[in-house]
C-alpha cells in the first residue's frame, strides 16, 4: 500500500476510541468490509485512483481505512473523513468487483457517522445544509418558490445586470460557471402545467407512476412533460403522485441518513396510494436511491415490506420503454419488414432458425441489425401501432452513461438501444462513457479542483466522437455536459441533452 494509507493506519494513540470511532464500528456493515479481498480490480475503474495513483483514493484503499477502525486499529481524523469525501461515490468499483462488496452503501454508512460527529464544517456550512436538507429538498413548494426566485433572476433582467457589472466575480470561479449554464427555472412543476393523470395511446400496457423530483421538476419541467407523452406514446397510463418528494439521494449520500428514511417513507406511501405496476424514474441519481429502498429501510419493520414493493417496481424511463412499453415493437416491426426477403421460409419441412409451430414468426432483431435499418431509415416507420422515431436531418448522437443509473440500477443498455432505434440517426460509442463526468450530486461544487480534472480528460473524449448531440440520463450529469461544452468552447458545434427530450422531438407520427 501507499505511504499514505500506511500513515493514516498507523495513526491511532493510545487506547481510547472517539465518539466518531464508537458509531462507526456500529454502522458499518462488518461483513461487506471482509467481503473486499484486497484484489485491486476496482482500482481502474476508481476516478480519483486514477486521477491520484494514491492508494488511500481507491475504494480498496477506503475499505481499509474503513475495516481499520472498525477492527479498533486506528481512530478516525480529519484525514479519514476527508478521504470518505473525496470519493465521488460513482460506484463504477461495484460492477468490477469480484466479491460484489456493496461499496456504495458503506460509504453511506461512514458519511452518515461523520456528519453526527464532524468538527470540521464552518458556520456558513452547517447553515447551507441545515437549509438544503431540512429547509428546501424535503419541501416541494419551497423548491417551487426557489424555482419562481430563479424564473424571477434569469427573466426579469437581473441576471444580464448581475453579469454585467461583475458581481460573479465574488464567487467561486466554479460557481459562477455553473450559473452560466443554468436552464431556465420554473415555478410550476409538470403536475402544474399538465395534471397529475394521462392515459395511455392505443393499447394499454399498464399504469406507471412518474418520480417527478425535486430539481428535475424546477429546472427540467419541459423533461418531465417529455417523459409523460413518451410513456402515453408507448402505451402506459401515467399518474403523478401530488405527495411525493424528494428521493433523498443528496441526503443519503451526504451523511444524511435520518432524513432519506424520512423521504423513502413518504414517497412509497405516495405511490402505494396511487395503485401503479411500475413507478418511472428519469434521473439516474434518483433512481439509484429508489431502487434501494429497501435496503435503506431493511431495520424498520414498519416500511421494509412497503420499501421492497417500492423498489421493485422501480425502473429509468429507457429500461422501462424498451422491456415493458410499445415503443420497441414499432422498430422491431419495420425491422422485419425491411428484412423480410431474408426471413427463413417456414414449412413442414421441419425446425428452422425463426420459425415455430405458427407459421414464420420474425426472430429477435440483433442491435446491429437494428442499428442498420435505423440508418437506413427503417427505424422511422409510423406503422404498427407502436412508436418510433426518426430524424428529420442526419445527425451524430453520442452518449454519457450516468453512473448511478449503470452502476447502481445496472441500465446501460436499453438507452443505447433506443438511440441506434432513431431513424437518420447515427450512434457513436463514447470512449469510457462508463467513466464518471464529475458531476457525482453536488461533488462538482463541494470538490470543484477533482471534479474539473474528471471533467476535461471526459471531454478530450467527447470531442473525438466529433457528435451533435451528447445525450445523457441525469440531471446532474447533463448540467457537467453542458459545463464542459462550454469551457472547451464547443458550444456552436454540440449540445448536451437529456435522452427523454431528444427522443421526444423525434417521435414519429
Amino acid at each position: 500500500m501507499a505511504n499514505s494509507l500506511v500513515s493514516l493506519l498507523e495513526s491511532k494513540e493510545g487506547g481510547k476510541c472517539s465518539e466518531l470511532a464508537t458509531t462507526l464500528k456500529s454502522t458499518l456493515d462488518y461483513d461487506q468490509l471482509t467481503n473486499c479481498m484486497r484484489c485491486g480490480f476496482c482500482l481502474p475503474a476508481c476516478p480519483t485512483f486514477r486521477e491520484t495513483g494514491i492508494e488511500a483514493e481507491s475504494p480498496r484503499g477506503r475499505i481499509a481505512l474503513m475495516k481499520a477502525v472498525a477492527d479498533g486499529i486506528m481512530d478516525p481524523d480529519y484525514a479519514f473523513e476527508t478521504q470518505m469525501n473525496h470519493c465521488l461515490g460513482c460506484r463504477a468499483c461495484e460492477p468490477a468487483c469480484p466479491a460484489d462488496v456493496k461499496y456504495g452503501q458503506l460509504l453511506e454508512q461512514a458519511r452518515d457517522s461523520i456528519e453526527q460527529h464532524t468538527t470540521s464544517h464552518r458556520w456558513w456550512v452547517k447553515l447551507a445544509r441545515k437549509t438544503a436538507f431540512e429547509g428546501m429538498f424535503p419541501h416541494q413548494k419551497r423548491m417551487r418558490l426557489l424555482g419562481g426566485a430563479l424564473q424571477i433572476y434569469q427573466q426579469s433582467g437581473l441576471r444580464k445586470l448581475v453579469r454585467g457589472v461583475g458581481l460573479m466575480k465574488l464567487f467561486p470561479a466554479h460557481m459562477g460557471q455553473m450559473e452560466r449554464i443554468l436552464p431556465e427555472a420554473s415555478y410550476r412543476g409538470v403536475v402544474e402545467q399538465i395534471g397529475s393523470r394521462h392515459p395511455a395511446k392505443g393499447e394499454r400496457v399498464g399504469t406507471v407512476g412518474l418520480f417527478r423530483g425535486c430539481i428535475m421538476d424546477v429546472l427540467f419541467t419541459e423533461t418531465n412533460k417529455h417523459t409523460v407523452e413518451l410513456l402515453n406514446e408507448a402505451g402506459f397510463d401515467v399518474v403523478i403522485p401530488e405527495t411525493q418528494n424528494c428521493c433523498g439521494a443528496l441526503h443519503a449520500h451526504s451523511g444524511e441518513q435520518a432524513g432519506a428514511k424520512e423521504l423513502a417513507k413518504r414517497n412509497i406511501k405516495a405511490f402505494q396510494s396511487a395503485g401503479v405496476d411500475w413507478i418511472a424514474s428519469n434521473a439516474g441519481g434518483c433512481g439509484a436511491l429508489l431502487v434501494e429502498y429497501d435496503h435503506l429501510l431493511h431495520d424498520d419493520p414498519q416500511w421494509a415490506e412497503g420499501a421492497a414493493w417500492f423498489a421493485k417496481r422501480t425502473l429509468d424511463v429507457s429500461k422501462l420503454l424498451v422491456e415493458h412499453g410499445r415503443l420497441q415493437a414499432a422498430a422491431t416491426q419495420a425491422m422485419a419488414t425491411s428484412k423480410a426477403a431474408a426471413a427463413p421460409s417456414c414449412g413442414s419441412g421441419g425446425a428452422k432458425p425463426g420459425c415455430g409451430s405458427g407459421g414464420a414468426k420474425p426472430g429477435p432483431v440483433s442491435e446491429a441489425a437494428a442499428e442498420t435499418a435505423a440508418a437506413d431509415g427503417c427505424g422511422g416507420s409510423c406503422g404498427g401501432g407502436g412508436v418510433s422515431f426518426a430524424s428529420a436531418d442526419k445527425v451524430r448522437i453520442t452518449y454519457q452513461d450516468s453512473c448511478h443509473l449503470r452502476n447502481a440500477m445496472r441500465s446501460s443498455e436499453a438507452p443505447r438501444k433506443l438511440m441506434r432505434s432513431v431513424a437518420n440517426a447515427e450512434f457513436i460509442e463514447l470512449r469510457e462513457a462508463d467513466r464518471c463526468c464529475g458531476s457525482a450530486g453536488i461533488y462538482n461544487l463541494t470538490q470543484p479542483d477533482m471534479a474539473g480534472q474528471i471533467l476535461d480528460h471526459k471531454m478530450e473524449h467527447v470531442q473525438r466522437t466529433d457528435a451533435h448531440y451528447l445525450l445523457t440520463s441525469n440531471p446532474g450529469c447533463l448540467l457537467q455536459m453542458k459545463l464542459g461544452i462550454e469551457k472547451h468552447g464547443m458550444g456552436g458545434k454540440m449540445e448536451a441533452v437529456h435522452l427523454v427530450d431528444f427522443l421526444h422531438e423525434r417521435i414519429c407520427k
